[in-house]
């Protein structure tokens, strides 16, 4: 057996139609992620929160409980057998990210009566009941992740848009209902879950002859390049310890997704909430936030405005790089070149002392050829600068 196999326990039951089995390693990253407890910084105010004491798993109640674990039963994840895709890889580590199917086994099968026996199923049997069946190929399946969403679910989306709350609130230590778990929530589904599910259902991102060949690079593609090749010997041992490494490659996505939204996207969504409430001490027009610090603000500024009743409100925000200040126009969408309103026409591809001149405001380093950006040495000189230009008409 190939050493890198001995890392998943196979065990126990083998038949003609099924094997099930755990996997340790899976079960190792289970345990990682809930007994992990996170530190958050609100940046805009440099305060620390503090670190809220993470509640003791389920396993670790049991083992303080040796009469409790007689009489606790392992959860089984049933799913199909033979080819595996990325939506069911990525549905199987999603349940056992949850205290219920933290430890579960996998059967791998399409017997009904050896599925009927697991404890929850996913992507197969041509059931969804939103309780223990949860598939997505019978023809009077229509559903979305949301009314907003037109995106058919996947075993993927299915498993995340019923457990997804209870995940990523176990991870942020808050409870379901909190803003930020529905925040996260929303987010990953779109920035994530979703290709997975237009992918298994046959929905292209794009319409049109592709310019190049992505087959090679996609998640999907990668999972199904793990399935065992035609010309080996296929036993039910090596189909299973290859499903596991695709469950696990799908899930190490899916957590280092959760922990970048988490602890890098979030804390800037934070910064420029605070930026926009206090616009009005930048500037009386409104029209100007200060960030303070260089951060990813363009995508929540626009969902910022909309959530406040304010769009297309900002013209400009101001940031330090870390040498000096900038201050950028806010282009009239996320992937926009064009902006609200630009830098003055007169003030463009001029530079230093020339610019200062120009202005009249001390310590001014550029304004970029289109517009956009530009610098100045100090706070106060940036801030000068976008009030010039918020009132300027060419």
């Amino acid at each position: 057996m190939n050493p890198g196999f001995r890392t998943i326990a196979v065990v126990l039951i083998r038949s003609s139609t099924c094997f099930s089995y755990s996997s340790k390693l899976a079960a190792q990253t289970r345990r990682s992620f809930t007994s992990s407890s996170y530190l958050f910084q609100n940046s805009a105010s440099q305060r620390r929160l503090p670190i809220m004491e993470t509640a003791k798993s389920a396993a670790d109640q049991i083992m303080a409980n040796p009469a409790k674990k007689l009489k606790t039963e392992p959860k089984t994840i049933g799913t199909h057998n033979g080819a595996f895709h990325a939506d069911e890889a990525l549905a199987v580590y999603l349940l056992r990210l949850t205290p219920t199917y933290k430890d579960s086994s996998v059967t791998r099968s399409r017997d009904p009566p050896t599925l009927e026996a697991c404890d929850i199923i996913v992507d197969v049997t041509g059931v969804y009941d939103g309780t223990k069946h949860f598939d997505h190929h019978q023809r009077s399946f229509t559903e979305t992740f949301s009314p907003k969403h037109v995106t058919k679910l996947s075993s993927a989306g299915l498993i995340y848009k019923h457990f997804g709350k209870e995940i990523i609130s176990q991870y942020i230590n808050a409870q379901p209902d909190f803003d930020t778990v529905e925040i996260l929530y929303q987010k990953i589904y779109t920035e994530f879950i979703e290709a997975i599910d237009a992918n298994d259902n046959g929905i292209s991102a794009h319409s049109g002859t592709p310019a190049f060949s992505e087959k090679g690079i996609t998640l999907p593609s990668l999972v199904a390049g793990l399935n065992p090749r035609w010309n080996e010997k296929i036993t039910d041992e090596l189909s299973n310890s290859q499903f596991e490494k695709a469950s696990k490659l799908m899930g190490d996505v899916f957590v280092d997704k959760l922990d970048y939204y988490t602890k890098a996207w979030l804390p800037a969504r934070e910064i420029v909430v605070d930026a926009v409430k206090k616009r009005f001490d930048v500037d009386q027009s409104g029209k100007i936030i200060n960030l303070g610090i260089s951060c990813p603000w363009k995508e929540h500024l626009f969902k910022v405005e909309e959530e406040m009743g304010i769009p297309g409100e900002i013209l400009y925000a101001l940031y330090s790089d870390g040498k000096g200040w900038r201050i950028q126009a806010v282009s009239v969408s996320k992937d926009s070149f064009e902006n609200r309103k630009g830098l003055p026409e007169k003030w463009r591809g001029v530079r230093d002392e020339d610019l200062s001149g120009l202005t009249g405001i001390e310590g001014c380093v550029f304004v970029h050829a289109s517009g956009f950006i530009g610098g100045n040495k100090t706070e106060e000189g940036a801030k000068e600068m976008a009030r010039q230009a918020v009132s300027w008409k060419d």
